[in-house]
């Protein structure tokens, strides 16, 4: 059984360790690399999946606590308060506090980190004089005395009990020229910083653990040393990690401009059309505005030179099938199009979870049900899971290659460009979802802006 609700770690005594109490106590943050709220009200975030999963393992209860502050979570840990802290931890950073290191998660890089608008610096020399700033606690210290070695004149302001997210606003702001941070930290706030870019990577990379009490049980230690272990071995990591990154560094900076400028002057007169589309599905109405704008920039009279048309760009066949008589017709395309990814969701086997499922639909979506299922066999001949999202991303440029004709049923297909389509879509859906508010059809079925319109 697993605790949705956050838990102060306010007791006076140390927590007993999990294996005796059955309650496993965690320590993290509140960011997309870690824990959230996702729109659905559950819980999410890549550490919170892989401890959610590592509990489960144990049948232990999980507790949360939230701290805003790096220096909150180590406190804990030195008074017992909490078993493991998860929160994008550097093994290093943890071993200097005298805590114990878990085993390693992943290995990330360390950027550097400027605005667009400036003229990119292309190493260290060239932030000699320039303001500078990294996060006390971060790992990146010692890099930097280790490069001021060369440079002298190379200098940084030491931010502390400050997360990333509050490191890169300042940067927005024109407090600093550049900033220190790893890539986990990075890549999930590229769409929400488009005017931040990577200059250069320094040093070797990071690598992320989650820290234990230096009196941890050593039950608990082999419990995780084991866990990651297999979660290495079996997929587990990899699929959850693409689940939150695997997506994120498809899009420019252009891209993220173009959907963010476009927004307040298209999306409004065709969001009572997209409403209506999540009421006939059930799928989220930003989703499918995220398709509208990867298809057509919400473009209603939209074509291409292969004679796809209308918002959703959807082939005269398609169209007939989804009883769309005018593809120029916003409503009427948007509602084909959402039928149509509804019945490509359908289609799928019912074993495969969310949100895999859906980004296997999109690829459907854009290339057809027959080639998508020629990419999963591909997926299971190549060892992985034709039910992984992680594993059919990698098999669908096979699709063009004749030297696995003999798994394609249905042939030739540009399977690059039906990944490029989906990891696109996942990009602007999440720009959308935080931007634009859910819909609910039963408290804004009343208003005047989003009543259903006749069918037609």
């Amino acid at each position: 059984m697993v605790s949705l609700a956050l838990a102060l770690a306010a007791c006076s005594r140390p927590v007993p360790p999990p294996e005796t109490s059955g309650e496993l106590w965690v320590g993290t943050r509140n960011s997309p690399t870690s824990y959230y709220i996702a729109t659905n009200g559950e819980p999410a975030g890549f550490e919170h999946d892989l401890i959610l999963s590592f509990s489960r393992s144990q049948n232990w209860t999980l507790k949360w606590t939230e701290k805003n502050r790096p220096e909150a979570l180590f406190e804990l840990l030195d008074s017992h308060h909490i078993h493991l802290a998860a929160a994008a931890l550097p093994r290093a950073v943890v071993k200097d506090r005298h805590l114990i290191a878990g085993p390693v998660l992943f290995e990330t890089p360390i950027h550097i980190v400027y605005r667009t608008s400036d003229r990119r610096p292309r190493n260290m020399a060239e932030l000699s004089g320039k303001k500078l700033a990294l996060i006390i606690g971060s790992g990146h210290t010692p890099i930097l005395m280790r490069q001021k070695r060369k440079h002298p004149d190379l200098a940084w302001a030491a931010l502390e009990n400050v997360w990333p997210e509050e490191l890169l606003a300042q940067l927005q702001a024109g407090k600093y020229d550049a900033v220190v941070i790893n890539g986990m930290d990075f890549d999930p706030m590229r769409n929400v910083y488009p005017d931040l870019a990577v200059a250069f990577d320094i040093g070797d990379t990071q690598k992320i653990v989650w820290a234990l009490p230096t009196r941890s049980s050593q039950a608990l230690r082999n419990a995780l040393a084991r866990f990651v272990e297999q979660a290495k071995k079996d997929g587990s990591i990899k699929r959850i990690h693409e689940r939150y990154f695997g997506h994120v560094r498809r899009l420019d900076s252009s891209d993220i401009l173009g959907i963010l400028q476009r927004r307040p002057q298209r999306l409004p007169a065709l969001r009572q059309h997209f409403h209506e589309a999540q009421t006939l599905t059930g799928i989220d109405w930003r989703l499918l505005a995220a398709i509208g704008y990867q298809e057509s920039q919400w473009n209603s009279y939209a074509t291409s030179p292969t004679g796809v048309r209308g918002l959703m760009m959807l082939t005269g066949q398609t169209a007939d099938r989804m009883g769309v008589k005018d593809r120029l017709n916003a409503r009427q395309s948007i509602l084909g199009g959402a039928r149509y990814l509804a019945l490509m969701k359908d289609s799928l086997p019912a074993r495969i979870p969310e949100p895999d499922r859906t980004w296997l639909a999109l690829a459907a979506y854009n290339q057809g049900q027959g080639h998508m299922e020629d990419a999963r066999r591909i997926a299971q001949a190549r060892g992985g899971s034709p039910d992984s999202w992680a594993d059919v991303k990698e098999a669908l440029p096979y699709l063009s290659r004749g030297t696995y004709s003999k798994a394609m049923k249905y042939g030739y297909a540009r399977g690059g460009e039906a990944l490029h389509f989906a990891e696109n879509i996942r990009n602007y859906y999440d720009i959308l979802l935080r931007l634009e508010p859910e819909y609910n059809p039963l408290i804004n079925l009343g208003s005047s802006e989003d009543g259903l319109a006749a069918p037609g």
